[in-house]
């Protein structure tokens, strides 16, 4: 049996990537209130943002914008993949019982 912690492209990883599609489509209330409206935060931004320095900011958001995405998905698949395995280890212990 292979690792089940090791992140491969596997059947966990396709549903992480359902989860994702399904999460992020603001089916409720309470999805739109936790919501990160980052494209409408950074027009704010570079509405107050002088035009000599738009371009660089536009870049530092869309920059910090890929590196909370990053972030967000690298803790996110960490823990459910843990967490998963953790809960595949206990059944499968109370079966080898």
């Amino acid at each position: 049996m292979s690792n089940l912690r090791e992140v491969n492209d596997d059947i966990l990883k396709d549903w992480l990537d359902f989860r994702e599609e399904d999460l992020c489509s603001l089916t409720c209330d309470e999805d739109r209130k936790h919501h990160i409206y980052f494209d409408e935060t950074s027009k704010k931004i570079l509405r107050n943002v002088p035009k000599q320095n738009q371009k660089y900011v536009k870049k530092q958001l869309e920059q910090l914008d890929e590196n909370f995405m990053d972030y967000i998905y690298y803790w996110n698949e960490k823990y459910y993949r843990n967490g998963f395995i953790d809960g595949v280890q206990v059944i499968s212990g109370c079966l080898n019982s």
